[in-house]
């Protein structure tokens, strides 16, 4: 059974739970096929995978938009917390690889989730106007900019996971952006934050 992690600050329902419990038995079912997770990864999926992706989660209205969404992390985790919350979030994933793409599908169709799943690579998307914009392990910060802003509102905000070398991305990625950012620790990993950007525009 998966438990809460101590760091967590939110009543989470036993719907909601039950929810992110199936999610990772589908993960765990469907990962020797398609490799959706590292395998040396699966005895501790709760927390480097589920909850890892968890911490990217705040209310916020409107549509969501995860890029590169893989096996749905963070995208389905989300999903699965907003509908636990009540709110009316719509989220459209976006992943090019028609394996994961079919995985996504279904994990929408069992979890009755409101996602929209996107089976084509971002760059060929046409503007999604979402509020929020996810993506972990997708990209280097400077690449992921120019992949997000085109999906954009005005006030919009990104949320990137990140690893140890983050420092080394934004310093980069100020060569060719401007934006605002706050990088908040991860609660997952020492090494890592999750960038919360915003007034992106180029240089």
């Amino acid at each position: 059974m998966m438990d809460l992690p101590d760091w967590w600050e939110t009543s989470v329902s036993r719907e909601t739970f039950d929810k992110l419990e199936t999610y990772a038995d589908l993960i765990r079912k469907w990962t020797p096929r398609i490799n959706l997770v590292s395998k040396s990864t699966l005895s501790d999926l709760e927390t480097r995978h589920i909850w890892d992706s968890a911490q990217v989660y705040i209310p916020r209205s409107g549509l969501w938009a995860d890029l590169g969404s893989g096996g749905g992390l963070p995208g389905v985790v989300v999903a699965i917390l907003a509908q636990g919350n009540g709110l009316s979030t719509s989220f459209t994933l976006v992943e090019s690889d028609q394996r994961k793409s079919t995985f996504l599908r279904t994990c929408a169709r069992e979890l009755e989730l409101p996602i929209k799943i996107m089976a084509c690579r971002i760059e060929a998307v046409e503007a999604l106007n979402a509020q929020t914009i996810s993506a972990r392990a997708l990209a280097p910060l400077d690449s992921l900019l120019s992949l997000a802003l085109p999906h954009l509102t005005q006030d919009g905000i990104c949320l990137f996971q990140k690893g140890a070398q983050w420092q080394d991305e934004v310093v980069a990625a100020k060569q060719n952006w401007r934006f605002s950012y706050e990088a908040m620790p991860s609660k997952t990993n020492a090494e890592a934050v999750v960038l919360k950007i915003k007034d992106i525009s180029r240089v």
